[in-house]
């Protein structure tokens, strides 16, 4: 009888739970925030036009080669491919019925017009702290973009993940809805956390995700792998090993503005994130942006594992001499902004060894910028070396000239060869 007394309040208990978490997840927000909406129709349009280049909506809402804003480009998860949405102003199949209200609901709650839950793959998590005046500004901007009629491709998520009520859970535990007290008008610090907390959705990427999909709550810009794409974002924190403990502020505005720093370039996806979006940065939120990450402290040091295979690190060391040395120099530190440095480069030395991964194997520039034109590149080694000389040489440039990175296996360059490298 008391067994099953303590059953029944057990199983109270957890309907009043996940009836708590519905609430939370379906819950309304009317908060706004500070409007300080920009009078001038003209003007309004053209902010909402450099904050869609600051937001890099482009990425995720058009096609390589598509109509603008037309929706389509796919966004791979460890739930299954989100496809973005046509944001153009076709009425049928895009937003073009949308109201402003409608516009901001999205923004700020994660919600359709007809109420439905947004899936976080749009990021509204960061997005909600944008004001309602720069919200408005967007959609007076997306309205001037040309109508296509093209319908939204729907996505192809894993069981039971297109389930869309489930998302109502999710957002109980890790959504809440609010606007960014500051509005980036406190100040260049404030403006900066602002860019970087709201519509830069900077955390999207360098920060890691939980089991659903969630960065949790305080977790910082520790640095994450990118699902899915098998890049690694480092630490935007103090860390003077892995994040950007030794850039200065100018460095770190270089390298939003011209994909190109003392300390590295900007390839992968933070390459496209130059070319589509920092580049277009005003000066001042440049330096914002800057001014806030180099307030952030260190977080906590990851354990990296000693590299005691002597033999592996004499290979890697006579296949740098052969293949990498001329540009790069013998003692890492490379020649200049053309051939960066890979001592001490954030991306060398993270955790998860990706990048330079990616990087032996298919070469690259450096995104092409207003303020480097004409970038240099490095070439492909990925057919000219094996799995194993690829995990020898960058297990080499990880564990030299001061770095202390880990070693690098054969498998992971295996993968990142299936995976598209």
């Amino acid at each position: 009888m008391l067994a099953g007394r303590i059953l029944a309040g057990l199983l109270l208990i957890l309907i009043l739970g996940v009836a708590v978490l519905a609430w939370r997840g379906y819950r309304d927000d009317a908060s706004t925030g500070p409007v300080q909406a920009i009078a001038d129709p003209a003007q309004r349009v053209a902010y909402g036009a450099y904050l869609a280049k600051v937001g890099d909506c482009m990425a995720c809402h058009t096609v390589p080669g598509g109509q603008p804003y037309a929706g389509g480009a796919a966004i791979p998860t460890a739930f299954g491919t989100f496809y973005g949405p046509n944001i153009t102003p076709d009425a049928a199949t895009g937003i073009g019925s949308w109201t402003a209200d409608d516009f901001w609901r999205a923004l700020h709650q994660g919600k359709s017009p007809s109420g439905d839950l947004l899936y976080p793959a749009f990021p509204y998590t960061e997005y909600t702290r944008i004001s309602r005046a720069d919200a408005d500004a967007l959609y007076a901007y997306l309205r001037t973009v040309a109508p296509v009629a093209q319908p939204s491709k729907p996505h192809q998520l894993d069981f039971p993940y297109g389930w869309r009520p489930l998302l109502a859970f999710w957002r109980g535990l890790y959504f809440r809805p609010g606007v960014a007290a500051q509005a980036g008008v406190d100040g260049e610090l404030a403006r900066g956390r602002y860019l970087v907390d709201g519509l830069g959705h900077c955390i999207a990427c360098h920060a890691p995700r939980n089991a659903l999909g969630a960065t949790p709550v305080g977790s910082g810009f520790v640095g994450g792998a990118i699902e899915g794409l098998g890049w690694y974002a480092p630490p935007l924190d103090g860390d003077p090993a892995q994040g950007l403990g030794r850039w200065s502020r100018d460095d770190i505005v270089d390298l939003l503005k011209t994909g190109v720093s003392a300390h590295g370039v900007a390839a992968g996806p933070m390459g496209e994130v130059v070319a589509g979006s920092t580049q277009f940065l005003a000066d001042g939120d440049a330096r914002a942006i800057a001014a806030y990450l180099k307030s952030l402290p260190a977080g906590p040091a990851p354990a990296v594992a000693s590299v005691r295979e002597a033999a592996g690190m004499r290979r890697g060391a006579a296949l740098y001499e052969q293949h990498c040395a001329q540009c790069h120099a013998a003692d890492g530190r490379g020649k200049g902004r053309d051939w960066p440095a890979l001592a001490g480069n954030i991306s060398v030395t993270a955790p998860y060894p990706g990048n330079v991964i990616h990087m032996v194997l298919e070469g690259g520039y450096a995104p092409a910028t207003q303020g480097n034109p004409r970038p240099h590149g490095m070439p492909p080694f990925g057919q000219v070396l094996s799995d194993e000389d690829v995990a020898a040489v960058a297990t080499y440039v990880r564990n030299s000239w001061g770095n202390a990175a880990g070693a690098v296996t054969s498998l992971q360059v295996k993968q990142a060869r299936a995976a598209g490298g």
